[in-house]
């Protein structure tokens, strides 16, 4: 008997799963994301050793994305996404039981070691679900921004979730953090194995390399022939450097600069992440009426205005209603980049091309983290601002481009179409 479908094509409850299994594994990635730094700094109160943990949990993740792009282009997601997640379930598992039984001395660094292999286990996971969202929204056409805003809500509640869960846990000792950060892996992975298999054919695959490098030289002949595409990500790379250098600076501020407690650091974080989602339920709404280049234009100047007033932040007040700003402009953007993601990728290579962009993007971040640990705690918000003005002028030039190439991604690219300009990449890998 054939499965039963939806609307756009696909089988019926496999979108509401796919949700499902992002939400488990964004918890669990933000929660190692905030959770490590707090640790070392809890554990050795030294600002220069929270900076650098930030900066050895994200190398590593950039350079897991070189092969992790080809990786899943040439399996299944769904299988990759099993895989990966019960891999970090082993091991939280593992790091719980040595710091169980270990002495203290030796907590920073085995802490440091499993942000290392959980943050580019996360990365191939992330890849994959993320590969999962654009079929769906190529499935969607035209209604394509309304299903990554579902998923961009998911990744922004998880960031609500990811640091006040750490913060609570951390309370009760890492061993009981990493229990938890299993079982949430453990149940990704057991809900993705009854996934029902993508529709993606063998013969659309990329072939094999010798190289790991392939997957990096397939995105950026996408991204060259897709002019729209490089736009986007230019802007986003400079607006991923200002969110990263405050997201490994806010828990020093908050500490450092306004007195307050790791646990509150954690809060306070969370709790600016809650207009955030209000921002992202109603970015399909500007969507639909002001279009994508509108909608991303007004995400990235709040963006730009939020980070301005974070680094002159003279109270904890106005610095908190700043990174809530700041989070809310960023949702917005992911949605708009995501909906043109979709658009401008062709589906048979679609990992190995995010893969690309997800380097650029994210590239910044291990840079925020060196910065962060090279400067005292009073040249941090001089930090910030001289980052805010580099977004404001690239991100200018950024969307003028896009609007020189809005019809790239305004309008969605039909299945038949989207199959016919996947052969000369496939070809040309």
């Amino acid at each position: 008997m054939p499965r039963p479908t939806t609307t756009s094509g696909l089988p019926s409850g496999w979108l509401a799963r796919c949700y499902l299994l992002r939400a488990a594994d964004g918890v669990a990635g933000t929660t190692v994301m905030y959770a490590v730094p707090l640790i070392i700094l809890t554990t050795t109160g030294s600002v220069a050793l929270t900076g650098l943990a930030f900066l050895l949990e994200w190398l590593p993740r950039l350079l897991t994305m070189v092969g992790a792009g080809p990786l899943v282009d040439r399996h299944r997601p769904e299988r990759v996404f099993a895989y990966v997640c019960a891999l970090r379930t082993l091991a939280a598992v593992a790091t719980g039981t040595t710091l169980l039984l270990g002495d203290g001395g030796a907590t920073s660094a085995v802490v440091m070691g499993f942000g290392v292999l959980s943050g580019m286990l996360t990365e191939v996971s992330f890849l994959a679900v993320e590969s999962l969202g654009a079929q769906a929204s190529r499935h969607a056409s035209k209604r394509a921004h309304r299903v990554q805003t579902v998923l961009v809500g998911i990744d922004q509640s998880a960031l609500l979730a990811g640091p006040l869960l750490g913060g609570v846990l951390l309370l009760a000792g890492p061993t009981m953090l990493l229990t938890a950060l299993a079982a949430l892996s453990l149940f990704a992975a057991v809900g993705a194995r009854g996934l029902p298999p993508t529709l993606r054919t063998a013969d659309s695959l990329p072939q094999r390399s010798s190289t790991p490098w392939a997957g990096v030289l397939i995105g950026c002949r996408v991204i060259a022939a897709r002019p729209a595409l490089g736009w986007l990500v230019a802007s986003m790379t400079t607006c991923g450097l200002i969110s990263g250098v405050l997201h490994v600076s806010a828990p020093i501020t908050l500490t450092a600069g306004f007195e307050f407690s790791t646990a509150t650091a954690g809060t306070v974080w969370s709790i600016a992440t809650v207009p955030s989602l209000l921002a992202i339920a109603a970015a399909h709404r500007v969507i639909d009426r002001l279009g994508l280049w509108a909608t991303g234009l007004a995400g990235a100047a709040a963006l730009s205005v939020a980070a301005l007033t974070a680094a002159l932040a003279t109270s904890a007040l106005v610095y908190g209603i700043a990174l809530a700003v700041l989070l809310s402009g960023e949702g917005v953007l992911s949605v708009v980049l995501r909906t043109a993601r979709a658009r401008l990728i062709p589906p048979a290579v679609f990992a190995s091309t995010l893969a690309v962009t997800l380097l650029a993007i994210l590239a910044p971040f291990p840079l925020a983290g060196a910065l962060v640990a090279a400067l005292p705690p009073n040249r941090i918000p001089a930090l910030v601002l001289t980052c805010a003005l580099l977004q404001i002028a690239v991100t200018a030039v950024g969307f003028r481009g896009l609007w020189h190439h809005r019809s790239a991604y305004t309008d969605a690219t039909p299945p038949s179409h989207a199959r016919a300009t996947e052969a000369p990449l496939h070809n040309a890998a």
